[in-house]
């Protein structure tokens, strides 16, 4: 086993348990912050910025006015209670500390690896009875690859089964630095047209379709794909993925993720409007016709997961 730097550190927005999608058996999901890509439809939009940002939930805020005297930047005003000058905002977290009903409140925290695994041995006895284990999510894990990496390596060093989630969004060499310690590899796959991909991402898919082929050849995979109304929910934007994925080596599944809007509150919170639009969620029936698509390309498909 190669040596752990168990101080590395990295910003993690949220650890969630008892998982039963993103890899085999029950499993904790960790979600790094920074992502390359700027999805339109992104679920998790306080994962794209690397750094910890401030949430303020107007629901909550009271209006009383704690959080002006104590900020550093004067980000904060009373003649406007609650609104805050994002331009101005260090993201400190001051008024976080002094918000009576958390009305405010800081995304992202800087992790060591040490701390994270404390986390993650709270779980341990379910990993070891279910085949589980733990998933890296964000955000983009690779963005933070270095601490990536030395978490999978302390989780192989347990004996844990590992999985990450990934745009594929990065170097040749940060992939075949940190996928020999990843069991599984969930890779999204928006769009093969590269016009589509880069009007609702902000980024080529060049190396994107480039790294999916050497993920691929490195460790187990699985093609997922975020189905979006408009972008790429007809039956040729899916064949074409299938086609793509029957190149990669090993690769015979393909995750069809329907569209949601879960993740709307979040850009309220972070004052961002909310790209999509009024487009509605898609159920399973939507995205069944696709199902058919894919597995009459000799793969198996399956709905969520």
């Amino acid at each position: 086993m190669d040596s752990i730097d168990y101080e590395t550190e990295g910003t993690v927005f949220d650890i969630q348990r008892y998982s039963i999608h993103d890899g085999p058996g029950v499993r904790t999901i960790v979600f790094l912050k920074g992502c390359p890509l700027r999805c339109r439809w992104c679920s998790n939009p306080e994962s794209q910025n690397a750094e910890p940002e401030l949430f303020y939930r107007a629901s909550s805020c009271i209006r009383c006015g704690q959080c002006v005297p104590v900020c550093p930047t004067k980000a904060l005003s009373r003649e406007n209670p609650g609104f805050v000058d994002r331009d101005k905002c260090v993201k400190c977290g001051t008024c976080t500390k002094v918000c009576p009903t958390d009305a405010l409140t800081m995304t992202g925290k800087l992790m060591s690896v040490r701390e994270v695994m404390i986390e993650l041995r709270k779980d341990a006895t379910q990993y070891r009875r279910s085949g589980g284990g733990v998933t890296l999510s964000g955000g983009e894990p690779l963005f933070q690859h270095v601490f990536a990496r030395e978490l999978l390596k302390a989780c192989h060093e347990q004996g844990w089964n590992t999985a990450m989630e990934t745009t594929g969004y990065t170097t040749r060499d940060v992939v075949r630095d940190v996928m020999p310690y990843v069991d599984h590899a969930l890779i999204d796959l928006k769009a093969i047209d590269p016009k589509a991909h880069q009007a609702n991402t902000g980024v080529d898919n060049r190396i994107i379709l480039e790294n999916a082929l050497c993920i691929a050849s490195l460790t187990h995979a699985v093609v997922r794909v975020p189905v979006v109304p408009g972008v790429n929910d007809s039956e040729e934007a899916v064949e074409a993925v299938g086609r793509f994925a029957k190149l990669m080596p090993g690769v015979d599944t393909v995750h069809l993720l329907p569209y949601h809007t879960y993740g709307e509150n979040k850009y309220a919170l972070l004052d961002r409007p909310y790209p999509m639009g009024d487009i509605a969620n898609m159920k399973p029936d939507d995205v069944s016709h696709l199902v058919k698509v894919v597995e009459g390309m000799g793969l198996n498909c399956e709905i969520g997961g």
